[in-house]
């Protein structure tokens, strides 16, 4: 009998987790000036992030410089690695031009409502909706410092979530405990996601690319207590969870 030959590789699609810029000017001074108040609250939240830049928001008509951008992304810590753009409406880059499921899925999301934005301001970027049916993670134990966990779908964690510590799910999070991490749920883009705790003290949480961190302090009503995050518009909510 002849034995089968041992398999060396897979190839096949898969996901990326990545940031997207989703720039909605040309102005390249501007955008870096913007950006740099926005990343310079923060910088060691985004140190060595993969980041996609999404052109789909860009006015008609406006020409980026994706290079230069790109190139500024980079000294700045984050690791610029693809673009996104309509068909036929790529600038010449030495980025690579990402297709298949995540353009898919974004070609066919919704356009954001004229929901009037909520008082507390928060920063922002785009991503593609979450498929529909996805699973749901339970983790049953603490989730420690340089943990993350990842679901397409809900994430529910039973016990605490500690500093360095991370959540990604493209719909709903759940937290029976201390939230202390990063939580993104939304993660493809559903603005209808929601995130869940027992004690709200983030180090960051995010809701379809709308982001606050824990520079900014969070309401007196929900700090430290029982609370839900969701999206108004294009900034964060903040309400205490009613128990009885």
């Amino acid at each position: 009998m002849t034995a089968r030959k041992p398999t060396l590789f897979d190839l096949r699609a898969g996901a990326i987790e990545a940031l997207q810029l989703s720039p909605r000017s040309a102005d390249l001074d501007a955008l870096r000036e913007a950006l740099d108040q926005h990343l310079g609250a923060s910088p060691e939240f985004f140190r060595d992030e993969a980041l996609v830049i999404d052109l789909r928001r860009l006015p008609e008509g406006q020409r980026l410089d994706v290079d230069a951008l790109a190139d500024w992304l980079t000294e700045r810590g984050l690791r610029p690695l693809g673009l996104l753009a309509e068909a036929g409406a790529a600038p010449s880059t030495r980025l690579p031009l990402l297709h298949g499921q995540e353009r898919r899925a974004a070609e066919a999301a919704p356009q954001p409502g004229a929901a009037a934005p909520a008082a507390d301001a928060e920063q922002h970027g785009s991503a593609p909706p979450a498929a529909s049916g996805a699973s749901t993670v339970l983790v049953d134990r603490p989730l420690r410092s340089g943990q993350r966990v990842y679901s397409a779908g809900d994430v529910i964690v039973l016990d605490a979530v500690s500093h360095g510590a991370e959540i990604i799910a493209g719909g709903n999070i759940h937290v029976y405990a201390a939230l202390r991490g990063r939580a993104l749920a939304g993660a493809h883009g559903d603005a209808s996601a929601r995130i869940f705790c027992s004690c709200l003290e983030p180090e960051l949480v995010a809701i379809a690319g709308v982001y606050r961190t824990a520079e900014q302090p969070l309401p007196p009503q929900v700090a430290g207590k029982s609370a839900q995050v969701l999206l108004d518009g294009e900034t964060l909510r903040f309400e205490p969870l009613r128990t009885r």
